[in-house]
């Protein structure tokens, strides 16, 4: 074989693989948070934000918060406790509980007391605080404001599928409880239901 061949021939093999590489290239584009973009079906950042605002808006407009507002003349403070996930995905909690706490928080009417792993870490300051800060800027144990109502809840969901469709369906079960008598002062429920039609599923 000549080196005239064999170098057509190398030349050749090397535009064909950069062909392919570049055809395997990542592309990325920049888009807005608020838009809503369903690749999967699954539960999505939207499916959190849209569910958190709407179970709030609804559990601020009930009786609880105006007879307790009015019987203790202040705002109550509310801790989330466990929120489970029970659906067949994987579904990131935290962030759906962070929408949760904005969405309350922001409409000024409630105030929100630190979870306990959030209280753990407080309080471990404030011990470091008891032997190294100066007095007048060190925070006292004991001070603590507890919580008048917990928000406990769970997120399930329904899978059926046939051939290359799929529905999706959500539901997210919250509980407002009172502390001081283990009353359940509001349930709320949200669903979601997602159509999927897909070349090819994946279960």
């Amino acid at each position: 074989m000549s080196w005239s061949i064999f170098s057509t021939k190398t030349s050749a093999a090397l535009l064909v693989l950069a062909l392919f590489m570049g055809g395997c290239a990542t592309s990325v584009e920049r888009v807005d948070v608020d838009k809503t973009i369903d690749l999967s079906g699954a539960w999505n950042d939207t499916d959190s934000q849209l569910v958190s605002a709407e179970m709030m808006q609804d559990v601020l407009a009930r009786a609880w918060l105006e007879d307790f507002t009015r019987s203790q003349k202040r705002q109550p403070a509310v801790i989330v406790g466990e929120v489970r996930n029970l659906s067949h995905e994987h579904i990131n909690v935290n962030t759906f509980v962070s929408d949760l706490e904005r969405a309350m928080i922001n409409s000024n009417r409630v105030q929100f007391v630190a979870s306990s792993t959030e209280r753990q870490e407080i309080r471990d300051e404030r011990k470091d605080q008891d032997l190294n800060a100066a007095e007048a800027t060190r925070k006292p144990m004991g001070a603590e404001k507890g919580a008048d109502f917990m928000l406990k809840g769970t997120i399930n969901t329904i899978i059926d599928a046939s051939g290359k469709t799929q529905l999706r369906f959500y539901q997210v079960d919250l509980t407002l409880i009172s502390l001081a008598d283990n009353r359940k002062v509001w349930i709320g429920q949200k669903k979601i239901k997602k159509l999927v039609e897909r070349s090819k599923l994946n279960y």
